[in-house]
């Protein structure tokens, strides 16, 4: 039987044989401390879990991509992305507090994206503006980059300029399909912040500059207990187009279910929405693909025509059935950073967001944006920012415009 002293020689030899391993293998311990270092902050749990699952898969297939490809470009040799994942939580405090610890674990950070809902990237940034660290965000809210602060930058259009795009495009496919201009619109929404801040300026100004009448605004609190009423009042206005903006699904099923039922759905009214919720893969399941089929919605980013390739790389790799926006957006964050990094030929953070205030560029991953073009104001929102309008069709949302995006040929009803 071995003695006390043998066991205690034996695991002062295998902790020595551990330590001479590690200091043989100086590659790898260089290849760990030259590492650079990039975070996603997204919801990993609660309500928006699924959110932040699409952003992680996207962040994680560019990093893969990059690593393979050689890394990032430096003059000292070339360097890999190593990716910092927190979880945001289900609220802004929650969001608050996961940048303050990966700041505080990872002094080093070079930069970093996210955080899905815009009050969350409104509470992030006030921690990572605060360390001078480069943040890029797809959230849309006007005051993420209203602040003065000089390190965010938005590559979403901005929550105010997106009713007057989306009124844009479906004036100009409504004129497309029919020769003819809507004349009469009408609102069926909930009263969150989302549909409210996208809903107001077409109510207070823009559908009125374009000589079209609100016959009927529908706005309720949600959840949504009857959709038969709101319903009634839209079939009995008889609006040429229905802008529809529930934001939880089964307020959306609702909807849906009892315009069908009442005979004003994909063929016969024009239902416009806005936002990533229309296009989930969940959705297709919890709401169905006859209910869905022809709505219209307009988003911030897509997987659209072009991008063939790594939708269907992205496809294969995470089994999902298409690419959201939150998926490319964070991919392409991913290129960017990439991009930034060797422009400014280090790792630093404060040369980092330099270089991204210079960057301008309609190649490459500029292309991965939609308006297809790289350059930040002073503001730090994304010159050119614009959107896509996807479309059900076949049970699959489909980008219809603009036509050098579109995957499918737009269906506007002929009443």
């Amino acid at each position: 039987m071995p003695t006390r002293r043998r066991l205690l020689q034996g695991a002062a030899t295998a902790a020595l044989s551990i330590a001479l391993t590690l200091t043989l293998s100086p590659e790898a311990a260089r290849a760990q401390a030259n590492d650079i270092l990039l975070t996603l902050i997204a919801p990993l749990s609660g309500g928006w879990a699924r959110q932040g699952d699409l952003m992680k898969k996207g962040a994680d297939l560019a990093v893969e991509d990059i690593n393979a490809a050689g890394g990032v470009k430096l003059p000292g040799g070339n360097a890999k992305i190593r990716l910092i994942v927190a979880d945001a939580g289900d609220t802004a405090e929650k969001a608050k507090n996961a940048a303050q610890r990966v700041l505080a674990d990872n002094p080093n950070l070079t930069g970093g994206t996210g955080a899905w809902l815009s009050s969350f990237t409104l509470a992030i940034t006030e921690v990572t503006e605060r360390a001078d660290v480069p943040w890029l965000t797809l959230s849309f809210a006007d005051t993420i980059t209203g602040r003065g602060f000089k390190n965010v930058f938005q590559t979403s259009a901005t929550a105010g300029a997106m009713a007057g795009m989306t009124l844009d495009m479906v004036l100009e496919l409504a004129k497309s399909a029919t020769g003819e201009t809507p004349k009469k619109s009408g609102f069926l929404a909930d009263n969150t912040a989302a549909p409210t801040g996208f809903l107001k300026p077409l109510r207070d100004e823009l559908l009125k500059a374009k000589g079209i009448e609100v016959v009927v605004d529908e706005i309720f609190t949600p959840p949504l207990a009857d959709a038969t009423p709101p319903v009634q009042r839209v079939r009995s206005t008889r609006p040429d187009m229905l802008f529809v903006y529930p934001t939880a699904t089964p307020d959306v099923k609702a909807v849906l279910e009892k315009l069908k039922e009442f005979n004003l759905d994909r063929g016969r009214l024009p239902l416009i929405g806005n936002g990533a919720q229309f296009g989930t893969p969940e959705i297709l399941n919890l709401v169905g693909k006859d209910l869905l089929e022809g709505f219209m919605f307009t988003i911030a980013n897509w997987g659209v025509k072009g991008q063939e390739e790594l939708i269907n790389r992205f496809k294969q790799k995470t089994g999902e059935p298409w690419m959201t926006q939150d998926s490319i957006s964070t991919y392409a964050d991913m290129l960017v950073f990439k991009m930034a990094i060797e422009k400014a030929g280090s790792a630093d953070k404060m040369k980092v967001a330099q270089a991204l205030r210079e960057i301008d560029t309609t190649d490459g991953v500029a292309k991965l944006y939609a308006g297809g073009r790289l350059k930040f104001d002073d503001k730090g929102r994304r010159v050119g920012a614009s959107l896509y309008t996807i479309q059900w069709q076949g049970g699959e949302p489909k980008a219809v415009f603009p036509p050098t995006a579109a995957q499918a040929q737009p269906i506007w009803p002929k009443r």
